[in-house]
């Protein structure tokens, strides 16, 4: 794939994993994985893939913007519903392969299903990989607004 010339040319491992240039490495899909977290709490509360058109416009804009995957464009979060996110900070992993987001999440809703975070759920203890029916999710959290509310469109 061909290099994003918004950001500069990944350069030696050192540089990469111990420099102090942002030199994102994107996959061969041109995605990055990106986690995103409360910036007050540390909460996980989703994990989205950028191209490099999403992280410019996070970088540009403050706001966490990410690449819809099954729509094949930019998704602003918020554009819809107005639980927006507005960027505190930005970390790359060593090898500057993951974002990581810290956010503050405007209105309190990062899912698309109402919750706080996308991760809403965990797998029940006693799950074995021997026992399917094991493999119960429990609901760690109740949803803060309905879900058809989250799909309203901003006026």
């Amino acid at each position: 794939m061909e290099h994003p010339s918004a950001f500069p040319k990944r350069t030696s491992t050192a540089e990469i994993e111990l420099g102090a240039v942002l030199q994102p490495k994107f996959g061969p899909d041109g995605m990055i994985p990106c986690i995103t977290v409360d910036h007050v709490t540390g909460e996980v509360l989703m994990f989205a893939y950028m191209n490099a058109v999403a992280l410019e416009a996070t970088l540009r804009t403050g706001k966490a913007s990410y690449w819809s995957r099954s729509r094949s464009k930019l998704w602003v979060k918020g554009e819809e519903s107005g639980h927006t996110q507005l960027v505190k900070e930005l970390r790359v992993d060593c090898d500057q392969d993951v974002v990581l987001l810290r956010v503050e999440s405007v209105g309190g809703v990062a899912c698309h299903n109402g919750y706080r975070s996308c991760f809403y759920r965990r797998l029940a203890p006693g799950a074995g990989p021997g026992d399917p029916a094991s493999f119960r999710l429990e609901f760690t959290d109740k949803p803060a607004e309905e879900p058809a509310s989250v799909h309203r469109k901003k006026a």
